[in-house]
């Protein structure tokens, strides 16, 4: 169902990850996911994935045997071993024994039913594929890394663990160890058997020919065995021996004009490969991912050659995981290696030569996006920090991809193209950068200086705006825009990105006087012709500025959610009137189209408010995320959605086309081929980017009731292990690096997004762990009564002096001699120096001099043992309270204690201090305390910028408060901020209390209206009214009350509506909506609501028609009358009311709201009418029964005309008020009226006709009163038809009805021939068909076929041109107000009994209608039996 894509990369740090099967499948291990990739030597492609494991793939392998050459196995961090088959990528067998995590798997190519795993416990345990058994060993307690089975014995097993230790083991013995290879000091990563059996190859070249471990001459000869480890070694071991035969060491080659240097530890991972039939030649990896093939029999130091010398860039540039070899049909064989750098390589191994090489990804997609100038130039902005550029027209590689990845270090969230220059393309990143990337040159990228502070979301290339327009007149020249998470849009000079960018919000302030606060922005789009913008906003709102000086046109309040997306129709190729379609698509699932074109073209005034879409496209289950216009098509949109689809859509007719569901997890992006109008590409959060054809899709519509993914599985947690002695599992690698490295260098989106991108490349090793011996702790003595209550003994702050006074007893005597003869003596003794040296302790007791240097000493001293504090308080001791202060402040040691006695040394001393003292309180995150002491030293506005950086909002309002005037501006800033914050939390009411208290009441309202419900809603009415916002608390009255009035909650709609006395006309409307409601209820045509809120007036009170209830409602309740003036006059409230907008006409609008838009069209109607204005009366009176019957609901048609002409007459309008419509004023409008009248009345009649003429029981079943109500019936059809049916038997209308019957016929033919056409061109028509002739002779319809006539393309062509011809010669006010189909009409009247009084004046206007105008075959047959 797709045609090409890239997968995901494969998992790294696995021993094996990757296997191809003996017919030339590839199984690569990517994340949780399987991708099967059909290789051969010249091409490969991805045919499907394997899906089902809920963690990492930690390893793969095919079965080797023939018969089962599709069965494969996968392991699991998750401890599960699943079985597949890759025919048919379903799952045949899970197993579940081990309780840890698996690191290594393999099918034993010895024997077909055989898979043996192993667990970073240790636990070995063997599936048996046939029978479903298990068995469970136990060899060896260490970490397992690989293992691998004999090909030459089912019984042997090797087995490679962390330590280094290869233990090779029988499993027919219970998993007893036969030999124990030591030899390697450090982790093994691959293990291969030698495909031939013996070990005579390579003992000329043996280190060791004596056997050893008691290995007898009758025993088998053996297998050698290799294994590649991280100590850098290759080895060979003699399995017979159990010894070692060679030992290869990597080469250290020259890469990138350095050379390795064998004292530095690189990072490696050694794989081993064995190629079959090569007994004598081994395949590694080496350092920087080069790949060297050993000739084991040769002689001499270089015994290896490297792959891909052939031309430069083939090796892979990052260490190789994994290698796997098959022979192909026609006998070369190739080689699959996968690597860090995220390629799969294939390479020959006669000549060592890279054969192609298949880009993957380490990321999610998150956008994808065609060159306008380069066609087939697709850019992927990746999460693996990488942008991909890839010609996917290029006729030699398939797969032409390049990569860039300087400058970028982050996610690659946005892209886009440059409209006219080539190869320019610019880019946005997690972290907020943006930058320009010429993506062919060899030069890094141009960076902007100005840095978002959040995600990069939206870039887009369009005319400058002021001020960078300033100047540019007649120059056409772009500006970078970007839209990132923080809400803000910026103007970039690409000519100068080191310059500063420019907010457009400013802009968009002083042009339209904007004084409230704009909401945050999350996308933008510039119409292709550059002179409008549409700007998508957190709210849901959209608002639509023309260029340059973004002057509001429209506010689109469709949407309730955040904007994700917006496109506009592209320019070329289509009608003039779909230039001005605008989609858009938001965090819920409908996709809305916009018609802007009498914006665009007739300018408001001032900004219109725009609620109804032009088109609704419903179908996603969840968020909409990215869409794209067909260049090649009118009107056809493509959207990708949470749910995990795409979706095509027919714009127009508002209908599904095509849905595609070949990823594993949400959508991101999608975009249009433009070079094959069937061909889109998607990409997502599996990691891969897909291209898939339209026509070839099995589903049309997204899948019903789920949404596909956006349920995340949630992350196991793993536990801790502590146990003493034992080697624990490896720490987790983010892309190869520690854990705690990589959260600095891959920042994430989401919390979502960060868990599954770090779980995709988790690998199951990392370096060795250093572990320290425990020391030796000796028994404690005995003791008969322990001093439990024994002090420690306080550290001295005198240590060395101290140390002085322990000596024996004769230096300290001499001490005193010493001591004295300094004191008293004018000569002291030589090199005494008291207070230094030996002599130390003996500056306690000589002069201050003495004393200082003895404290000098004891300073060094403790800073040799790290006791600073002891430090500070010798230097607080010797009056250097500065040098003490500085001491404490540079460790940060400050404490309260120090903090009290700092004034003593001067105000900027204890001022330094305490700002010291601050910044370790805030290191130590004490932030209430930092602050307080900032307003010790009078620093206010410092401490609040303290407490508002650290997102206590509320500490810092109230010390503003207190300290600070009412109208400080900063008080209004801290409200501000943090109602954003708690916006963004959700915390609506509390944000909103924070706006009022800024005095900011209209954001309060916009806040609270964002909860969407009513009682939300209706709080920011009434707030918005209080707070004098008047037009706004009137929008949101009135969305609360349509919401209401959606309900059927009547009464509080009036309520909410009531408090706003400009929305008199909109109360109105709902009164005439309720009463319409109440009546088809109390019919019996509407089923009620669940919970049903009317007024006790709603009902019509016996004989009154619905007008003549309304009028005398509206004088009661809402005292509206004729003699009504001001804001009650009646001109002004249809003013008020012909402002609301009602959408188009279709059939797919729910009837509940069909009946709110037809009352809007009848209250206009009634205010004509006490404005005694018959036109617009019927003009509004016919407008609101077309919506009623164009919805396709005949009996509510057919109630609402009873309701409002039980007389059947349009011209009496109301007997009570004795109206009689003047119809000259409007006679279209009248007539169309008239004949809908008339249409439901003949049916009427032919109902009755029916029942008498078939008796009570054609439709009166079980009644007690049958016979009554059919003698009734009689009587009624005795009577005769009871109106008029002239006006059902017109016939300008029924040519015209001809005439566009024809029309539809003719585009079905056309259509049907040139589908037709394409199957036979794509080579996918039937073998039953017609082989040889023009596409026009299978297009044929039944009637021609029958009648033996051909049509061609060109008659059909020329037939639609004659008829589109007569269609506009019809007068228009036939084609705007259409009447019943005049050909059914005539029908029925034949029908009817001649009872029923129908004069053969009309019986033969019927006829003379019917063969005229009736040609089609069902009514040529139904009419049979009435024209002969």
């Amino acid at each position: 169902m797709r045609e090409r894509s890239l997968p995901a990369s494969p998992n790294w740090y696995s021993s094996r990850c990757s296997d191809v099967s003996s017919s030339g499948l590839l199984g690569v291990g990517a994340k949780n996911v399987i991708y099967l990739i059909e290789v051969s030597a010249a091409s490969c492609r991805v045919t499907g994935e394997l899906v089902g494991h809920r963690d990492l793939v930690s390893g793969f392998s095919f079965c080797q045997h023939p018969e089962q050459s599709h069965i494969c196995v996968s392991s699991s961090t998750d401890g599960s071993v699943r079985f597949w088959d890759s025919n048919n990528k379903t799952l045949i067998r899970k197993n579940a024994p081990h309780q840890s995590p698996i690191s290594a798997v393999h099918w034993s190519p010895a024997d077909k039913n055989l898979v043996v795993s192993g667990d970073e416990k240790g636990v070995v345990v063997c599936h048996w594929f046939h029978t479903g058994d298990t068995a469970i060993f136990f060899p060896e307690p260490r970490t397992i890394f690989c293992l691998t089975c004999s090909p030459h014995s089912w019984k042997s097993v090797a087995v490679g663990y962390k330590d280094g230790m290869i233990v090779l083991i029988d499993i027919s013995k219970k998993g007893e160890v036969i030999h124990r290879l030591r030899g390697h000091d450090n982790e093994i990563h691959s293990l291969a058997w030698s495909p031939l059996i013996g070990e005579d190859a390579l003992y000329a070249r043996s280190e060791d020919h004596d056997a050893t471990n008691g290995v007898s001459a009758e025993e088998e000869s053996g297998c050698f065995l290799a294994s590649g480890s991280k100590d850098q070694t290759v080895r060979i071991w003699s399995t017979a021996k159990g010894k070692g035969v060679m030992t290869l060491k990597l080469p250290f080659l020259k890469r990138r004009g350095s050379a390795v240097d064998p004292g530095v530890k690189e990072r490696i991972w050694l794989n081993v490969h064995w190629p079959k039939g090569r007994a004598t030649q081994l395949v590694s990896s080496c350092f920087s991912g080069e790949l060297a093939m050993w000739d084991l029999a040769k002689t001499g130091k270089q015994k290896w050659s490297l792959f891909g010398t052939s031309s430069e860039g083939q090796n892979h540039s990052r260490i190789v995981f994994n290698m796997s070899s098959v022979q192909l049909q026609d006998g070369r064989e190739i080689l699959i290696s996968t690597s860090m750098d995220r390629e799969i390589k294939c390479w020959d191994l006669d000549s060592l030569s890279c054969c192609w090489t298949l880009p993957t990804l380490g990321g999610h997609v998150y956008t994808l996006t065609f060159s306008p100038v380069g066609i087939g130039c697709l850019a992927l902005g990746v999460g693996d920090n990488l942008i991909r550029v890839w010609n996917t027209l290029s006729t030699q590689n398939q797969y032409d991809v390049r990569s860039f990845w300087q400058g970028i270090k982050s996610k690659v969230t946005a892209l886009a193209w440059h409209l006219k220059k080539e190869g320019s393309l610019a880019f946005g990143t997690d972290d907020g950068k943006v930058g320009i990337y010429d993506v062919f040159s060899n030069k890094p990228p141009q960076i902007s200086s100005s840095y978002h502070r959040k995600t990069v979301y939206t870039l887009a290339w369009g005319p400058p705006v002021p001020p960078l327009s300033f100047g540019a007149e007649g120059k056409q020249s772009y500006s970078l825009y970007s839209c990132a998470g923080e809400g803000v849009i910026l103007q970039h000079e690409p000519a100068r990105l080191n310059g500063e960018a420019s907010d457009i919000d400013k802009l968009i302030r002083d042009t339209n006087n904007i004084q409230h606060k704009l909401s945050p922005h999350t996308d933008l789009s510039w119409k292709p012709d550059g002179k409008i913008v549409a700007i998508g906003n957190e709210d849901g709102s959209i608002d639509v500025y023309q260029a340059p000086s973004l002057l509001l046109l429209c506010s689109i309040q469709q949407h309730h959610k955040i904007i994700n997306t917006l496109r506009w129709h592209h320019d070329h190729g289509a009608a003039p009137e779909l230039h001005c379609l605008l989609a858009s698509g938001s965090s819920n699932a409908v996709v809305y189209v916009h018609d802007l074109r009498s914006v665009i073209e007739n300018p408001p005034e001032s900004p219109a408010v725009l609620t109804e879409p032009y088109r609704r496209l419903c179908g996603h289950t969840a968020k909409i995320t990215s869409m794209a216009w067909s260049p090649h098509h009118s009107g056809r949109l493509v959207t990708a959605s949470y749910d995990g689809t795409a979706q095509v859509w027919d714009v127009l007719e508002e209908a599904a086309v095509s849905n595609y569901r070949g990823h594993t997890g949400y959508l991101l992006c999608v975009d249009w081929s433009p070079a094959d109008p069937d061909v889109i590409w998607t990409g997502g959060k599996d990691f891969t980017v897909q291209e898939w054809k339209v026509s070839q899709q099995e589903f049309t519509k997204p899948p019903k009731g789920k949404k596909m993914v956006m349920m995340q599985e949630k992350k196991q947690k793993k536990k801790n292990k502590t146990a003493s002695g034992s080697v624990g599992p490896a720490e987790p690698k983010i892309n190869g690096e520690p854990a705690t490295e990589g959260k600095q260098a891959e920042q994430v989106l989401s919390e979502e997004d960060e868990e599954e991108e770090v779980r995709s490349t988790n690998s199951l090793e990392s370096p060795a762990v250093n572990e320290v011996p425990r020391k030796s702790i000796p028994p404690a003595k005995p003791k008969d009564k322990p001093d439990l209550m024994k002090k420690k003994k306080p550290r001295s702050m005198l240590p060395l002096s101290t140390s002085m006074d322990h000596r024996p007893k004769e230096e300290l005597l001499q001490d005193c001699l010493t001591l004295a003869s300094v004191k008293h003596s004018r000569a002291p003794p030589a090199a005494c120096v008291p207070g230094q040296g030996d002599y130390i302790h003996l500056g306690l007791f000589h002069d201050r001099e003495a004393l200082h240097r003895m404290f000098e000493a004891e300073e060094e001293s403790h800073v040799e043992a790290g006791h600073y504090d002891s430090v500070v308080y010798l230097r607080l001791w010797s009056g250097d309270l500065q040098g003490a202060l500085q001491l404490a402040t540079e460790r940060g040691e400050l404490s309260d204690h120090l903090l009290s006695i700092a004034p003593m040394a001067g105000f900027e001393v204890w001022s330094r201090t305490v700002e010291a003292f601050v910044k370790q309180l805030c290191m130590q995150e004490q932030f209430l305390k930092a602050a307080s002491h900032l307003l010790s030293i009078n620093k206010l506005y410092e401490a609040v910028d303290l407490l508002r950086s650290n997102k206590l909002y509320r500490e810092a309002i109230a010390l503003v408060k207190a300290r600070l005037p009412a109208d400080q501006p900063l008080l209004k800033d801290l409200y501000t901020c943090w109602a954003a914050v708690l916006e963004k939390d959700g915390h609506l009411s509390a944000a909103a209390k924070c706006y009022l208290g800024a005095g900011c009441s209209f954001d309060a309202a916009k806040v609270i209206a964002r909860k969407n419900d009513a009682p939300s809603l209706r709080t920011a009415a009434d707030l918005a009214r209080i707070s004098g916002e008047e037009v706004l608390g009137q929008t949101l009255a009135l969305r609360c009350a349509k919401d209401l009035a959606a309900a059927q909650d009547w009464v509080g709609a009036q309520e909410v509506l009531s408090s706003q006395t400009p929305l008199l006309a909109h109360r109105l409307h709902l009164c005439v909506a309720e009463l319409l409601a109440v009546a088809l209820a109390d019919s019996g045509i509407l089923a009620p609501a669940s919970c049903v809120a009317t007024h006790p007036w709603a009902t019509l009170n016996g004989s009154n028609t619905l007008q003549d209830r309304a009028r005398d409602i509206w004088g009661e309740e809402f005292n509206v009358c004729l003699n009504s003036a001001g804001d009650r006059s009646i001109s002004a409230l249809l003013e008020e009311l012909k402002s609301v907008e009602t959408p188009a006409r279709s059939a797919s609008i729910p009837l509940r709201q069909v009946l709110l838009y037809s009352s809007v069209h009848l209250t206009r109607s009634l205010l004509s009418w006490l404005l005694s204005d018959d036109g617009r009366l019927l003009t509004e009176l016919w407008q609101a029964a077309a919506w009623i019957g164009d919805s396709g609901h005949f009996e509510v048609s057919a109630a609402f005309c009873r309701l409002l002409f039980p007389e059947g007459d349009v011209r009496i309008f109301s007997r009570k008020h004795s109206k009689t419509l003047h119809l000259s004023e409007a006679e279209a409008e009248a007539g169309s009226l008239q004949a809908v009248v008339c249409y439901h009345r003949l049916y009427e009649c032919w109902w009755r006709d029916s029942v008498v003429q078939n008796g009570p029981s054609f439709c009166i079943d079980d009644e007690p009163n049958g016979q009554a109500a059919t003698a009734e019936l009689k009587e009624l059809c005795s009577r005769g038809l009871d109106f008029e049916p002239s006006a059902l038997l017109s016939e300008p209308h029924a040519a015209c009805q001809a005439t566009q019957r024809s029309v539809r016929e003719t585009q079905e033919r056309l259509s049907t021939m040139i589908l037709q056409h394409s199957r036979v061109q794509d080579g996918r028509t039937d073998s039953g068909n017609q082989q040889e002739g023009s596409p026009s002779q299978t297009a044929t319809s039944d009637v021609e076929q029958g009648s033996g006539e051909e049509e061609t393309f060109l008659s059909l062509s020329s037939k639609m041109s004659k008829l589109q011809q007569t269609l506009e010669n019809i007068p228009s006010t036939i084609k705007m107000f259409p009447r019943p189909d005049v050909v059914e009409c005539c029908l029925v009247l034949l029908h009817l009994d001649k009872s029923s009084s129908v004069s053969d004046v009309l019986r033969q206007q019927a006829k003379d209608l019917l063969r005229k105008y009736g040609t089609s075959l069902p009514v040529l047959n139904a009419s049979r039996g009435f024209l002969t």
